[in-house]
């Protein structure tokens, strides 16, 4: 019979120092030659696993630092440790606020900024080359910005017209409004609450109000 396939298959399952009639090995060998592609095949994608966790890691990473240096422009960025003519107005004293007062504060129809964290108000006037109508993060001027800031969105969808419970934001989300009003706190004078609908406003004493403010300087 001439040396075929046939052979071939005959000779794997024969001797392992034989050869096909073709003179393909045969046997060990054969099975030594398949092992050693699979082998690297293997190690191949190994490495591409190896890499792509690499890549992996350096996008959490840079991920990481945009949300940190986001963060660093929205809270004291540049522009939000610049003076501005709005900047020397005096201090605030200590009030509450509901919704539709906070709203005038709004650099536009005041030059005093505020805005809302976390059922907190601040006073952001310093800042106004940010929170300014004409600044990246105006949007929030005048407004509750804990939902845009939770969700790192600076679209007016991340706002809404009525009190906002933030009731539906998750774990992280909450924890991150919190952090926001901490970071708030450190920089910018905190002038008073948000009053949830009904709610009665405090009266602050003279006392109070420069107690609180000697905590900030």
């Amino acid at each position: 019979m001439a040396a075929g396939d046939g052979d071939v298959k005959l000779s794997t399952l024969g001797s392992g120092g034989e050869r096909g009639g073709d003179g393909s090995p045969g046997g060990a060998e054969a099975t030594a030659a398949r092992s050693g592609w699979v082998a690297a095949l293997l190690a191949t994608g190994g490495e591409m696993l190896l890499n792509l966790a690499l890549v992996a890691l350096v996008l959490l990473g840079a991920y990481r630092l945009w949300v940190r240096w986001g963060r660093r422009g929205l809270c004291s960025g540049p522009g939000a440790g610049e003076e501005s003519p709005a900047a020397t107005l005096p201090r605030m004293k200590k009030r509450d606020f509901s919704l539709e007062q906070l709203r005038q504060y709004d650099g536009a129809r005041t030059p005093r900024i505020l805005l809302a964290v976390n059922g907190k108000v601040f006073d952001v006037t310093k800042g106004s080359k940010f929170y300014g109508p004409a600044g990246p993060y105006g949007i929030f001027a005048g407004r509750d910005a804990s939902r845009g800031l939770a969700t790192f969105c600076l679209d007016k969808d991340a706002l809404r017209d009525e009190y906002d419970d933030l009731s539906d934001l998750n774990a992280v989300q909450m924890e991150s409004v919190r952090e926001w009003e901490m970071q708030f706190k450190e920089k910018y004078d905190y002038v008073g609450r948000l009053l949830k609908p009904g709610e009665e406003p405090s009266e602050y004493t003279d006392e109070e109000d420069t107690k609180d403010h000697s905590k900030q300087d």
